[in-house]
């Protein structure tokens, strides 16, 4: 598949970042395999066995995602059974769907900086995203989030206030009051759907908004910072350090230069224990 520049295993399966000619071919075997591209406004969905062949030049973001992966997290979407899990081969992508592919993009470029924590965080991200706005919208008539671990309406409704406006001066308390909670069945209930407290995903959250935001100069660092809700740029500037191990000056200019020259082959790494 194209010139693979960077390549992460885990038991979310393969993510694949590669550049491919026109004509070159994205083969499904036995799992499904989502393709986010740079180029083109569709997202693409393949169910095994299918084939995409790219119409020209694109980068491209391709999950090969593992079945039990998919079923651990969303059982009536991904039945053992089915054969093929997506209606539709292609989608036209959304804001949400698109910065996240960005931002993943960057994040696999930048390997060094990216813990297995974080990717697993931000692959239950886009696989939530495309479950809630293509799967449900088509399957409305059907159970889709029985068993799942976001089958809690107030939690998915916590996740997108979560989403909407990440910001760490946002009060857990009033969020759980919002989606009917109270604070510690909130905190509970949260844990066990995503796998982290509310507090957790919302740093998650920050630190993908503030990659995104450094990774393609949208701003000053201090903008940045402010637009997050951190009192002083020295506050955001350890939060960055703390989370993702360097200094949002120094992931900035790393990820300005591996952008122009993404020279490196596969790299293993970061691996998810199974």
């Amino acid at each position: 598949m194209g010139r693979t520049l960077r390549l992460s295993e885990g038991r979310f399966g393969r993510l694949v970042l590669a550049e491919l000619a026109a004509e070159d071919r994205i083969e499904a075997h036995a799992d499904p395999v989502i393709v986010l591209q740079q180029r083109y406004d569709g997202l693409l969905f393949l169910n095994p066995g299918e084939v995409h062949v790219t119409p020209g030049p694109s980068r491209v973001l391709a999950l090969h995602a593992a079945r039990e992966w998919l079923r651990s997290g969303f059982p009536a979407a991904f039945e053992e059974d089915e054969a093929h899990p997506f209606a539709q081969g292609v989608e036209m992508i959304t804001p949400r769907i698109r910065q996240l592919a960005d931002t993943l993009a960057v994040e696999v470029l930048n390997d060094r900086f990216l813990s297995p924590e974080r990717l697993e965080f931000m692959l239950q991200e886009l696989l939530l995203s495309i479950v809630e706005t293509y799967l449900a919208r088509r399957r409305a008539a059907s159970p889709l989030w029985r068993g799942s671990k976001f089958e809690d309406t107030r939690i998915r409704r916590a996740i997108a206030l979560l989403r909407a406006k990440p910001n760490k001066e946002l009060n857990m308390d009033e969020l759980a009051s919002q989606v009917g909670l109270s604070r510690s069945r909130f905190y509970d209930l949260f844990q066990l759907c995503t796998g982290f407290s509310p507090r957790a995903y919302l740093d998650m959250l920050c630190v993908e908004t503030a990659i995104s935001r450094l990774s393609y100069g949208r701003g000053k660092i201090a903008e940045v910072a402010a637009e997050l809700g951190f009192s002083a740029q020295s506050n955001f500037t350890r939060f960055f350090l703390n989370q993702v191990g360097v200094p949002p000056s120094e992931y900035r200019r790393a990820a300005s230069e591996t952008n122009q020259h993404p020279e490196i082959e596969s790299s293993p790494k970061p691996q998810l224990d199974t």
